[in-house]
Formats: C-alpha cells, sequence, structure tokens
C-alpha cells in the first residue's frame, strides 16, 4: 500500500491519546510518542491530541449519535473517530484528509465502521459550538463549589488559545517592553501574532520569563521586608526568579534534581541568584529560621485545564484526595521553618475546594498561634474573597484573555 501524507503525526497523536487516558500519564509525557517525527509533524500530532482533550465530550457525544450501539470508551474505533473529529472541529483539516487518515489507523481492526460514522457525521455537517462541556465528574464538582457562571465560563475558556505572559526582572526592562499589555506591575501579556518565545526582545539578556499571570501571584504576597524566604517545590524556578528579584535572599528546594538543573539554568538566563536545594520538604529543615515560605503545593493541577486539558481526565476524585493529603503534610512541615511573626504563602494551581479553602481551614484549625493575612488587591478585576485569600476562577479577566484557576493564601505565625 502506497503511504499515505500525514499518517505519521496521527498515528503519534492516538498513541498519545491512549497514553492519557488509558495509563494516566500526562500530555507532555506522552509527547515523547513524537520522538523521530519531523518538527512540524511533531507539533501537528500534539495539536490534535491536545484538541481531542479539550473537546472530548462533545466529540464522544457526536460519535454517540452516529451508532446504533455505544462503542466502548477504550476502543479503537472511538478513539479513532475521536481524532478525526477534533479535526473537523479545531483544525480545518478537509473531509477527505480526515477520511483518508483515518482509516489506516484501524488496519486490522472495524474499518467499515469508523468509515460508515465518520461519513455520516462528514454528511451531516457536524459542527461543534464555541463553549462544549467539560467533563460530567468535573462539572458536577465545580457547579456545586461554583456556581453556573464558573462552569459555563470554563466551557469557553478550555476552547480558547491562552495568552503568553511574561514576568520581568525590573521594572525598568517591564517598562521598556514594546509589546503586548500590562496588567500587573513587572508583567506583559502578548497575542498569538507577537512571535516565538526565543525570537522577542529581551529573551538572549534574560529580561523575563513565561510565568501565567496567576501563577506570579503567590510570590508577590511575600512581605517585601522578609529577608530570606525559602520557595519549596521550587522548580522549574519561577517564582524562585520573582522572589530575587525582589530582593529576597532565596533558598529553592525541590525535590527533583533533574528539575533543579532546569532551575539552575533559568537563573543563569535572567542572571538572578538562589540558593538550589535538592531534599525532601517533608525531611529537610532549613539551618535558621526564615522569614518566609512561599509553598506552591503539588496539586491535581485542575487550573491549568486550558494549557493542559489532559488534567480534567486524569484528576480523579482519589488523585485530589492523595493530592490534599500531601499538601496537608507540607503546610504542617513547612510551619516549623518559619520565625514567630513569619509568612507562609500557601498556593495551588487547583479549581478543587478541598485543596485550598479546605485546607487553609484544616490548618488554622490546626495551628490555633496562626492567622489569615488579608491579601491587597491582586490586579484589576481580581479582589481578595471574604476570608481575605485569593481564590481565581474562569471567568475572571477574561476579556483579557483569562487566567489559570489558583487558590492563594498568606498565613502569618504568631509572635509567640
Amino acid at each position: 500500500m502506497p503511504a499515505v501524507p500525514g499518517l505519521a503525526p496521527r498515528r503519534a497523536a492516538l498513541r498519545m491519546l491512549d497514553g492519557v487516558l488509558r495509563r494516566g500519564e500526562t500530555l507532555d509525557r506522552a509527547a515523547a510518542l513524537t520522538k523521530g517525527l519531523a518538527p512540524h509533524d511533531a507539533a501537528l500530532a500534539l495539536a490534535i491530541a491536545g484538541e481531542t482533550l479539550r473537546r472530548l465530550p462533545a466529540l464522544d457525544a457526536a460519535i454517540d449519535s452516529a451508532t446504533r450501539q455505544s462503542l466502548p470508551d477504550d476502543s479503537k474505533a472511538r478513539a479513532v473517530l475521536r481524532l478525526a473529529l477534533a479535526q473537523k472541529a479545531a483544525l480545518d483539516v478537509p473531509d477527505h484528509a480526515l477520511v483518508a487518515t483515518a482509516l489506516p489507523l484501524v488496519d486490522g481492526g472495524p474499518r467499515r465502521l469508523v468509515h460508515g460514522v465518520l461519513g455520516t457525521l462528514l454528511r451531516k455537517g457536524a459542527t461543534f459550538s464555541d463553549a462544549d462541556p467539560l467533563p460530567d465528574a468535573v462539572e458536577q464538582r465545580w457547579r456545586a463549589a461554583w456556581g453556573d457562571e464558573v462552569v459555563a465560563a470554563a466551557r469557553r475558556a478550555i476552547l480558547r488559545r491562552p495568552p503568553l505572559d511574561l514576568s520581568f526582572r525590573s521594572d525598568v526592562v517591564s517598562d521598556d517592553f514594546p509589546l503586548g499589555q500590562s496588567l500587573a506591575p513587572r508583567h506583559r501579556r502578548l497575542g498569538p501574532d507577537d512571535g516565538g518565545v526565543t525570537s522577542l526582545p529581551g529573551y538572549a539578556e534574560g529580561d523575563w520569563w513565561v510565568q501565567d499571570l496567576a501563577a506570579s501571584l503567590p510570590a508577590r504576597l511575600v512581605p517585601a521586608h522578609a529577608r530570606s524566604v525559602i520557595d519549596a517545590c521550587a522548580a522549574p524556578g519561577g517564582k524562585t526568579m520573582q522572589l530575587a528579584a525582589a530582593g529576597h535572599a532565596v533558598t529553592a528546594l525541590d525535590r527533583s534534581e533533574s528539575r533543579l538543573e532546569r532551575l539552575r539554568a533559568n537563573l543563569a538566563r535572567t542572571r538572578l541568584d538562589a540558593t538550589p536545594v535538592a531534599a525532601d520538604a517533608l525531611d529537610w529543615s532549613p539551618p535558621a529560621p526564615a522569614d518566609a515560605v512561599l509553598l506552591d503545593a503539588p496539586c491535581s493541577a485542575t487550573g491549568t485545564f486550558r494549557r493542559h486539558p489532559e488534567v480534567l481526565h486524569r484528576a480523579t476524585a482519589r488523585i485530589i484526595a492523595d493530592c490534599a493529603e500531601l499538601q496537608a503534610r507540607l503546610l504542617d512541615r513547612a510551619a516549623t521553618w518559619l520565625r514567630p511573626g513569619g509568612s507562609l504563602v500557601y498556593a495551588v494551581c487547583s479549581l478543587e475546594p478541598q485543596e485550598g479553602e479546605v485546607q487553609v481551614d484544616r490548618f488554622l484549625g490546626k495551628h490555633p498561634g496562626w492567622r489569615l493575612e488579608p491579601a491587597p488587591p491582586a490586579v484589576p478585576g481580581i479582589a481578595p474573597r471574604e476570608r481575605g485569600w485569593l481564590r481565581l476562577l474562569p471567568g475572571q479577566l477574561e476579556e483579557a484573555g483569562g487566567l489559570d484557576g489558583f487558590f492563594i493564601a498568606h498565613l502569618v505565625r504568631g509572635s509567640d
């Protein structure tokens, strides 16, 4: 059989989807399956897999509308149809190319079924909205926690390409940067046509680094007067660089030596200073009490669904519960590193109350000598909640490009 143009990236995308949905891998890890492809084919494979994950419930609804009996969720036929329809919905691939690249993916399998279902949907002119539903379990959790408006905003957000946010090492280089808009000090938000990262002004000089605006807010809550600051779970280093640029003496703690190598490279590029330490935060202690700790804890990462749509399929109730248990242990441990009057800024890129509001209430109930310090207004349009913490939700700053979901709280140890 002659080679089918464009088949190799589709095969890679199919394997990536299998890695995410059946083996629970991240999309970044599954992207290793594109090794050996030409750069443009690898990019196409990643785009196809990503768009399929963004639209999975809507794709399944379309498939089910054209079959007499529901296909198993893990069947190859359903996977190939998902992949083909995602290209129709998001990548403007011609119908003949969809069919030509889909059928070889089910060689030895139900080609006639796939051909029939795909042909039926294409003839009907299958269309998709600009606000597709999220997985049922996610919508149920978020509707209970945040209401219908947030769920509707999340449906819109997952289908939109998120902006590129830059954090700067000084006010001078931020003010002089010629592109984008500033939504906060030392910040610029760029549009999709402003160029690739390494081609932007100031990259080689280390003037900035890529960091979602929401992810930059936890470091902004660390008091300016704090001299010694521990950045727990620090890699790959965005918050470490913020703290160093603000003049703090930073200990960058992370259990992964390989991730710390990336942090060191980022520090070298930006010409900022910090002290990397490879250790498990649950076992490590600082040589002297610190003035502040920034704990951006491991979490379900459901707040990053715009950039990493696979989190909505990976973050089960069990994973959320396991993350919450680890966060509680890390909070209790980090509290021992501080001097009296010191600050502990706790953050998670999660939209699950179990990892945010519930976690802080548990901590304050267990540590009566601590208090919650009300956060200042973060950026225009983002005000602290009534308890004083920051809760960033889908729909906030939507007209300016939106934000990742985050929870941030500033806890202060009593003077003893």
